[in-house]
């Protein structure tokens, strides 16, 4: 872990502490842990499972685009690295850590630079698009619930459907376009340089002109290979609605009715939506009151915090915990290679 993670760990921790003060501060602690015990066991071992079975289908997408390239992978390793994504996504602002730490532990283990980064942005654009694609239905056709729900937080969910469409765009004209991503390769070299960052290497630069080279081979495989990325995007589409799903089994769990499973997803999807490319370590803090604002007409009382409590310990933080201990072992791995 390099210092600017640490850095991002240190303010991951601060802005942990001031989320938890301020979620619990004025609630009657009692009745929300009265409201948290009341949850049906089997309910709460399934929202876990699908916690981890989130962050693990990036695993899976990792293997299959991988084993197309002709790569002898396993699923087991292929899921390590979105444990390692998840944590440095989750610490660092705007979850821009994940995929280099992703990419620096494929390169360790025998894979071209070239192909991870195809791989990994194959990936991404595809999570991203299925989010777009998901709050812009999710605005056409349930404006007026998310209008009711969302409240004065509204312009967050607009603003993340914004950032994340902006972002999609940017990443398929860097894939679709060769000159582009070696413009971009070649550019960070020089600037590099020029901050007496990197010296001068002829046979450096040599290595990366290859590499975009390569990088452009493998995104014309997949273009051809249409198939792959259909496939991808429909496990995308499951993965993507399992974290949502996972809020409806708590809502479940927690013995209520009256509300749809879609209504519950949309609400979980839109806080997503929203947060998702601000720049705080994990979207802590924000995604907590998102949550009691959208959620305050469904969970009653005590009810409300309890649900946000097991939803965001479930699919956030006990996963962190779990990816931070994979990322160690990777670190201490990674230098017995």
């Amino acid at each position: 872990m390099n210092r600017k993670n640490i850095i991002s760990a240190v303010i991951f921790i601060l802005l942990a502490a001031l989320t938890f003060n301020a979620i619990f501060k004025g609630n009657d602690m009692k009745a929300v842990v009265l409201a948290m015990s009341d949850l049906h066991p089997v309910y709460f071992v399934a929202a876990m499972a699908t916690a981890f079975f989130f962050v693990s289908a990036e695993g899976f997408m990792i293997c299959y685009l991988l084993r197309s390239l002709n790569y002898k992978t396993s699923t087991a390793a292929c899921v390590k690295y979105s444990f390692v994504g998840f944590f440095f996504s989750g610490i660092t602002p705007s979850a821009t850590g994940g995929q280099p730490m992703q990419l620096y532990y494929m390169k360790k283990e025998g894979h071209k630079v070239s192909d991870s980064t195809v791989v990994l942005m194959t990936v991404a654009v595809i999570y991203k698009l299925v989010l777009v694609v998901m709050g812009a239905g999710i605005l056409i056709f349930c404006y007026n619930p998310l209008v009711n729900y969302l409240k004065g937080y509204l312009y967050l969910y607009y603003l993340g459907l914004f950032l994340n469409t902006l972002l999609v765009v940017v990443l398929l004209f860097i894939m679709i376009s060769p000159k582009c991503f070696k413009g971009i390769v070649i550019g960070g070299e020089k600037l590099l340089k020029k901050c007496r960052i990197l010296k001068k290497s002829p046979k450096r630069t040599e290595k990366l002109i290859d590499m975009a080279d390569q990088y452009h081979e493998a995104v014309l495989f997949f273009l051809k290979n249409k198939g792959k990325i259909v496939t991808v995007i429909l496990f995308t589409v499951v993965q993507r609605c399992s974290v949502f799903f996972l809020t409806w089994l708590i809502y479940k769990g927690m013995g209520m009715e009256g509300i749809t499973a879609f209504t519950v997803m949309s609400l979980q999807a839109s806080i997503y939506i929203a947060v998702d490319m601000l720049p705080l370590p994990g979207a802590q803090g924000i995604t907590e009151m998102m949550y009691k604002t959208a959620f305050s007409q469904i969970f009653p009382g005590a009810s409300l915090t309890a649900s946000m409590c097991i939803t965001r310990g479930l699919n956030f933080y006990l996963v962190l915990i779990v990816s931070a201990l994979v990322a160690v072992w990777c670190h201490f791995r990674s230098k017995a290679i």
